[in-house]
């Protein structure tokens, strides 16, 4: 789908290409996928595929999935792991930032485990074919559906609090089966992102509180249908910051030898996720490589100081996988001039393919695609078409003079956009595609107004024309 394709740089997309396509390159570091080029002197082209051609051929607005970038960023977790690392370790990605069949696949070939967060991600990963030994399961508050369903496939489950606990032993004692699970703790440990996304310190609704720990350790010692091999903690997502998962290993090592010391074997600890990406120009994340340098060395510390031999290493990296591998394209519409305050642009999507601005304010870059050598010389608020005013996809966006038609691309869409996705004022979700190579694979096919409805029910009263109101 490529021609004439050109790696310089162009006015109003040079500060977003890759600054450095070297197969060492970290993607969170990147505000485009590493195979963003400009072609025919003017478009842009993710994994040799022109954006532009991919929305006419698949719709707009259209989720564009780099797979290159993707499996980059998982062999960089893999090697930087061994490579630091004398003992065992597992990177498990963090699915609930995008779970489909496509992305499960593609993460589990390159040998990652998964780590879900409900039976509906766990029956998504199961569909792919990923092996179950390499499944571990998440969630604050599991139904006894979940519990069984992931008893059944054999999955480790991440026991997060005293009912969760109760249920478990209870299904475990009926069925005769044995779960194998880690604890969730809250360590204690702040780290500077935005209140809703931080969810490791003791204010949270997450894992079992210090105070708990030692009783939690004491029932798991005299319960034998369940098996605890280890320990997780999450302290947030979005981090730039290294001394908070250095400090994470000293307080959970701690932990690990008390748990040992009620006969717990304590083979795997989970340190979680959390490395940021980089959204804006301003953003600077530690590269993957750094990132798990700083953990394998705070836990070896922590493991000297213990006097305890290294565990298997879990972790959980999600939103720096898939973040920067994911480019949202839009088809540009009305516009509107607020004479001495703004003027507005508006796309085909917004806060249903991408909440993220509204419930976050988060703050992206973008760029037109079939306007990169043009200057970027005009300021400008991008509106989504939802009937809310503040359905804004980004507040101050440079761009070149556009026009209707355009096509508008917003970067770093592939963490908890698809995910997050609904169908506020029944608009239907976008497709999503795989690129790699000049090929466009489609992996979530575009909704249509009979799925709008699909599940409605309408009242066989209701279809005879003599509805009584009374």
């Amino acid at each position: 789908m490529v021609s004439t394709t050109t790696r310089g740089q162009s006015p109003s997309g040079m500060q977003f290409l890759p600054a450095d396509r070297s197969p060492s390159a970290s993607p969170n570091q990147q505000l485009m996928p590493l195979t963003a080029q400009v072609i025919e002197g003017d478009r842009l082209a993710i994994g040799e595929c022109d954006v532009v051609r991919l929305l006419e051929q698949f719709g707009s607005p259209l989720y564009i999935v780099d797979e290159f970038t993707l499996r980059s960023s998982c062999r960089q977790y893999e090697q930087a792991f061994k490579q630091y690392y004398e003992g065992d370790s597992l990177v498990l990605y963090a699915s609930k930032a995008w779970n489909c069949l496509a992305i499960c696949a593609v993460v589990a070939s390159e040998g990652l485990g998964i780590d879900v967060v409900s039976g509906g991600e766990l029956y998504t990963a199961l569909q792919a074919n990923v092996p179950t030994d390499r499944l571990y399961f998440h969630g604050n508050n599991k139904s006894l559906e979940e519990l069984k369903l992931a008893l059944d496939a054999g999955v480790t489950i991440v026991v997060d609090n005293w009912q969760e606990l109760r249920s478990l032993t209870e299904v475990t004692q009926q069925t005769s089966q044995i779960a194998r699970v880690m604890l969730r703790l809250t360590p204690g440990i702040e780290c500077h992102t935005h209140e809703y996304i931080r969810t490791g310190h003791l204010d949270s609704k997450f894992g079992f509180d210090p105070d708990q720990i030692e009783q939690v350790f004491e029932t798991l010692s005299q319960t034998d249908s369940i098996r605890c091999i280890g320990l997780h903690a999450h302290i947030g997502s979005q981090i730039f910051e290294m001394q908070p998962h250095q400090d994470l290993a000293g307080v959970m090592m701690q932990w690990m030898a008390k748990a040992k010391q009620h006969g717990l074997p304590m083979e795997e600890l989970d340190i979680g996720g959390g490395l940021g990406i980089k959204y804006t120009e301003s953003d600077d994340p530690p590269s993957i490589d750094a990132w798990v340098k700083g953990v394998c060395d705070a836990v070896k510390k922590a493991c000297d100081a213990h006097q305890m031999p290294l565990p298997r290493l879990l972790s959980e990296p999600g939103r720096s996988i898939i973040g920067s591998a994911c480019v949202t394209g839009y088809t540009i519409g009305s516009q509107k001039t607020v004479p001495d305050i703004r003027q507005y642009i508006t796309v085909d999507g917004g806060m249903s393919d991408n909440p993220r601005p509204i419930t976050y304010q988060s703050v992206y870059r973008s760029v037109i695609a079939n306007k990169m050598s043009h200057p970027a010389d005009e300021n400008v608020t991008v509106a989504g078409k939802h009937c809310e005013s503040g359905d804004i996809v980004i507040q101050k966006a440079q761009l070149p003079k556009t026009e209707p038609g355009d096509t508008l691309v917003v970067l770093g869409t592939g963490a908890y956009n698809y995910s997050m996705a609904s169908n506020y004022n029944r608009i239907p979700r976008p497709a999503a595609v795989l690129v790699n190579g000049g090929e466009a694979n489609l992996i979530v096919a575009r909704e249509t107004y009979l799925d709008l409805i699909r599940h409605d029910q309408l009242p066989e009263r209701l279809t005879s024309g003599h509805a009584d109101s009374r």
